[in-house]
């Protein structure tokens, strides 16, 4: 038999919906913030979702509560953080395949919100975009509690621009870039499974060496993150052969790369399940193009 909400009741959720996203007072806030376990739960959820439809339905959804939750309450760090981490992921899981300049828009987005999360964490935006010995030493400033503003404003950021490597304008951020997750790697290099060392294992692996590449550091970061990880999170797999193994032309290694991912069981972290999932059929996509790569 369907739920039914009482009318009267569903008028005051409705009332409720317009004060928490209408008002600007702290009573608003209030309201947001007491969301905080239920958006929390929600995350958790959705991490450990294995049906992939179902998440790619399900997402869209999550983000506009959390978005909405934003209104009442825009400097809420958290709700940045975990907006952030939404959009990157969906971008990254479910739009940058078929529509890469959707994604561009999402992982701007991404970015957006983890700026204000960076802010919030004493990295004002201006200081981003002056000069680098400047944002050196903005960055020597942060302590570890900036780590999760820190990575998703990298890993969005990063993102982006890759997806727009054809504008120049566009590469000459990328040192902020990296000056960003570095620090990361500086202050707690285990965040998120150890992916700042993804990010410099693909960094380091996507590029040949006459333009920076550098394929054994590239290999030692891929090497550091999943043993941080303990071999858990497999889109460090997926990334090792993607950026490293194509560029170094060795089709065996990521072949072989890549099965072992897709024959990897589910790992014993519920929190990965979606994560791995979607590593799974990225590597499936790889290897269908493999006969393009090499």
């Amino acid at each position: 038999m369907p739920l039914r909400i009482p009318r009267r009741r569903a008028g005051a959720a409705s009332l409720a919906l317009v004060w928490l996203t209408l008002s600007g007072c702290s009573t608003g806030q209030l309201i947001a913030r007491g969301a905080a376990p239920l958006i929390d739960h929600g995350m958790a959820a959705m991490n450990q979702e294995t049906d992939l439809e179902l998440a790619r339905a399900s997402i869209p959804a999550n983000l506009k509560m959390i978005e909405a939750l934003l209104l009442a309450d825009p400097g809420n760090a958290a709700y940045r953080v975990q907006a952030a981490m939404g959009f990157h992921g969906y971008a990254l899981g479910f739009v940058e395949a078929d529509d890469p300049d959707r994604a561009v828009a999402l992982y701007q987005r991404a970015r957006d919100h983890a700026l204000v999360a960076l802010d919030q964490a004493g990295m004002p935006q201006a200081m981003l975009m002056g000069k680098p010995a400047e944002l050196q030493r903005a960055l020597a400033k942060l302590d570890a509690r900036a780590v999760p503003a820190l990575f998703w404003t990298a890993s969005a950021w990063g993102k982006w621009i890759e997806l727009q490597l054809d504008n120049p304008a566009r590469l000459d951020e990328l040192p902020r870039v990296e000056a960003l997750m570095q620090r990361v790697l500086d202050l707690d290099e285990t965040y998120y499974y150890g992916s700042a060392h993804v990010f410099f294992g693909a960094y380091y692996g996507g590029r040949a060496p006459m333009f920076g590449g550098d394929y054994t550091r590239a290999a030692r970061h891929f090497d550091q993150a999943a043993s941080i990880g303990q071999n858990q999170l497999q889109w460090v797999e997926v990334y090792r052969a993607r950026y490293l193994l194509r560029q170094m032309g060795q089709r065996e290694a990521f072949h072989a790369t890549l099965s072992r991912v897709l024959d990897a069981p589910a790992s014993p972290d519920p929190e990965l399940h979606l994560a791995n999932a979607l590593a799974k059929k990225e590597a499936a996509s790889l290897l269908a193009q493999e006969g393009d790569f090499f």
